[in-house]
């Protein structure tokens, strides 16, 4: 299994990013022997990694830096790096690896302090690996101080440095940063390729991966959570029952206040899984006894980790909260396709029976504002809105049609 096969539906982009493994591996082979550095090479120092939710950009970059680390033998024999078993390739894809520095937005922002460490390593030349990689996995939520931070780097990058930027499009990321970048866009996997995906990589059983696959429209990750997680179908299921709810301005509240408390649960589960983890590591990082007290002049260092873990669970109920607007929309959507007599594949079979019934109950005008109104609560909660008060809203303006 080489590291190019986590990336469902997008064969050409692999090819691109395995050539440009092919003449990186070259650049550095030949620097090692003094040699002077091919004329032509396809690698670059910073790339800039699009696409839609659930495409697989993070995997995409993930699995390009494991190629530039790959240490297999079979490399002298003509063999592509990428092999996908190596200790080069293993611990850059699980996140351990020395050399493959990982950024991801803990909240809304990635701040410039969460940046400094990792702009400072990319000017030093790799400690163990062939390449010093840094994967930015939000680079759609650099700030302006921390995205100018990046932008320094970028622009004057040490020899054997990586930058490898992930954003949902291009207009995410500043011009002066993308300009400096090799742009790969990713399309949105086929259903088809995504259960296949399922049934071969996972073990799920044909019918269930093509409901999964179906439901989440090419997005991987909620395709593979859904049919694997009965928890993960349930809360679908309660969501796609809101619409023929929403019949009265109480029960329009009622369902606002479920869909936050769901989210809300979920990050507090998540939270209960990391957060004393990550506590315990620390403190006994710091010296701490088991159960004791931490040493005098440790007490800022463990409020910086309750304020990121404050930050993290609140973007983790945004992002829950997204998921389920998005199951909302896929609705509106069957809604919508309905009306108009399209025969396109309908996303909500396991709700068939509620999509003819608001189909039927009322027009394509009033569909077509409920999705404008989900859109609008994405766009609040994007903006720091009180959860509970922009799902209200849309709630209430679902009901108006």
């Amino acid at each position: 299994m080489t590291v190019w096969d986590d990336l469902v539906g997008q064969e050409k982009l692999s090819e691109l990013l395995d050539a440009a493994a092919r003449d990186a591996d070259a650049l550095v082979t030949a620097a090692a022997a003094d040699a002077p550095p091919p004329e032509a090479s396809r690698m670059t120092h910073a790339w800039l990694f699009t696409g839609p939710p659930g495409a697989g950009r993070n995997q995409a970059a993930r699995a390009f830096a494991a190629a530039l680390q790959c240490v297999s033998p079979d490399r002298a024999l003509g063999g592509a790096p990428g092999c996908g078993f190596c200790d080069g390739c293993h611990t850059a894809l699980v996140g351990t690896h020395a050399d493959v520095s990982t950024v991801a937005a803990v909240g809304s922002e990635i701040l410039v302090r969460d940046m400094r460490d990792t702009v400072r390593k990319s000017f030093t030349a790799p400690a163990n690996g062939r390449w010093q990689v840094i994967l930015v996995e939000d680079a759609e939520r650099l700030n302006e101080k921390s995205a100018n931070a990046v932008l320094k780097a970028v622009e004057e990058p040490a020899p054997r440095t990586v930058w490898l930027l992930c954003a949902p499009s291009i207009e995410d990321v500043l011009p002066t940063i993308r300009s400096r970048c090799r742009h790969l866009n990713l399309r949105t996997p086929s259903v088809d390729a995504v259960a296949d995906m399922l049934v071969r990589r996972e073990g799920i059983e044909p019918d269930v991966a093509a409901a999964a696959a179906r439901a989440t429209q090419g997005h991987v990750d909620r395709a593979r959570r859904l049919a694997t997680d009965p928890a993960a179908r349930e809360r679908r299921g309660s969501v796609l029952k809101l619409p023929i709810r929403l019949d009265e301005v109480g029960n329009c509240l009622k369902a606002a206040q479920q869909l936050v408390d769901a989210a809300a649960e979920d990050a507090k589960q998540l939270a209960e899984e990391m957060d004393g983890k990550e506590t315990e590591e620390l403190k006994a990082a710091l010296g701490a006894a088991q159960g004791g007290r931490l040493p005098r002049g440790t007490a800022g260092v463990m409020k910086d980790l309750e304020d990121m873990q404050k930050r993290r669970r609140t973007r983790t109920q945004r992002d829950s909260l997204d998921v389920a607007l998005g199951d909302l929309t896929g609705f509106y959507r069957d809604v919508l396709a309905l009306q108009f007599g399209s025969r396109v594949a309908m996303a909500s079979t396991d709700a068939e029976e509620a999509v003819e019934r608001v189909a039927h109950a009322s027009s394509p005008q009033a569909t077509l504002r409920r999705i404008e109104a989900i859109s609008a609560c994405r766009e609040a909660l994007d903006r720091n809105v009180a959860p509970l008060l922009a799902v209200e809203a849309m709630t209430m303006a679902l009901r108006a049609g």
